[in-house]
């Protein structure tokens, strides 16, 4: 209720309704582009290859909100820019010219976000090549060359025009862009989703228990995303005091917040594109041996494919939570801003112990959350196969929706924090 009666105050302030309105209509702006068909292809075609099970194409299915599989100029969705961005974080890592680029300040993001936009529209162009004459070549029936340059160009300039939208809503709007557009998609799939389940629950193929089960199933598993991903470890830092000159510095004290969940989302999508790769594979091989082998042990819809790809979802998960998150957080070169800066954690030894510490508490924080995210990412799958509920949604896209509403929830409420306007969130 608390969060409703934000939204209906920020409503009535005039700059934050104007923001809100928007990226509502850069979200529309989105699903009216989802449902426009890419010309020169073959709709049945098109409809037989996604009849079956879409290994690692459903992952794109699913941020692209169904226009993957419909082939609509937004097929390849944001995609290649998320591509873009974990090779441009990982190469911050590796090649000192870019981590100095990143420290930069301002100006040096500015620049390498410049480069990933250069990436994202080089990668679009690449995957479009890949779709339009690999992929999905039985569906385009005029190969000529002029036909597959539209296509390719269609679908690079979908994913550029996307890349561009949410920059705007960046920029003049409330939120993430991309992470909005992708939480867009993931939404609209939700009432196709329900009415599956409807018409199942019709045909007497799913009981009515199972779907109460399955709310309230859903329902635990909200609250524990919000719970986790609000949830962090705050070390206390305590600075010495300093005399520069006259003046003195320091003194005060305060906290470094380490998060449960630092890696968000991404050790589930590095997870699914390592196990449903096989399964992509799987349509180029059609009718073998090796076809016959994954569909069995491999897949989540094999039997007892379903327990051995849940068993190394969550291998894998946890392997690439510790991974990301060892990237995105340095507890040495966290341990050295705090000795450069007068800084200490009380009872530790500033340096090696520092660094020691950090260590010891990021791998036990971290371990909660990778269990965490292995449960909600492999439950929702059990659940389907022991219910037979044909819900279009998992713990991946709940982890998607709810990471992005609280985060858009958090951006309205500073606004409103700004106008001492008390928040929902604590």
């Amino acid at each position: 209720m608390e969060m409703l009666r934000t939204v209906a105050r920020a409503w009535k302030i005039a700059d934050i309704r104007k923001k809100i309105i928007f990226t509502l209509l850069m979200l529309l702006v989105f699903r009216l582009g989802s449902n426009i068909p890419v010309p020169g292809i073959d709709r049945a075609i098109l409809d037989d290859v996604f009849s079956g099970d879409l290994g690692l194409l459903s992952l794109f299915d699913l941020f692209s909100g169904g226009a993957f599989s419909n082939f609509t100029i937004f097929a390849l969705s944001i995609t290649p820019y998320i591509t873009a961005s974990i090779i441009f974080q990982l190469l911050t890592i590796a090649i000192p010219k870019l981590e100095a680029m990143a420290k930069e300040g301002t100006e040096g993001k500015k620049k390498i976000a410049q480069y990933t936009r250069y990436m994202t529209v080089a990668l679009a162009f690449v995957q479009a090549i890949g779709m339009t004459v690999g992929l999905f070549r039985q569906a385009v029936p005029d190969k000529s060359f002029f036909n597959i340059a539209v296509i390719v160009l269609v679908l690079s300039a979908g994913t550029a025009f996307l890349m561009w939208l949410g920059e705007q809503i960046n920029e003049n709007g409330i939120g993430n862009g991309i992470s909005l557009i992708i939480f867009g998609g993931i939404i609209a799939r939700f009432p196709g989703a329900i009415h599956s389940t409807w018409l199942s629950y019709k045909a007497g193929e799913v009981g009515l228990l199972s779907i109460i089960l399955f709310i309230i199933f859903a329902l635990i598993v909200v609250v524990g995303i919000v719970l986790v991903q609000q949830g962090q470890r705050k070390i206390p830092v305590q600075y010495a005091k300093r005399v520069v000159g006259r003046k003195m510095y320091g003194g005060q004290s305060t906290h470094i917040p380490m998060k449960v969940n630092q890696a968000g989302v991404i050790p589930v999508i590095f997870s699914l594109s390592m196990l449903q790769f096989p399964l992509t594979l799987t349509y180029f091989f059609p009718g073998t041996a090796f076809n016959s082998f994954v569909t069995k042990w491999l897949s989540h819809a094999g039997n007892p494919g379903v327990w051995v790809y849940a068993a190394f979802n969550i291998i894998l998960i946890v392997f690439f939570t510790y991974f990301y998150t060892s990237v995105t957080f340095n507890p040495l070169e966290v341990a050295n801003n705090m000795k450069a800066n007068g800084g200490f954690i009380p009872g530790i030894r500033p340096g090696r112990s520092t660094v020691e510490y950090l260590n010891k508490v990021m791998t036990r924080i971290t371990f909660v959350g990778a269990i965490f995210l292995a449960l909600v990412a492999t439950m929702p799958t059990l659940i389907q196969e022991l219910t037979a509920l044909k819900i279009g949604f998992g713990g991946t896209s709940l982890l998607i929706a709810v990471g992005v509403g609280l985060d858009t929830m958090k951006q309205l409420e500073t606004q409103m924090v700004m106008r001492n306007y008390q928040g929902f969130l604590k």
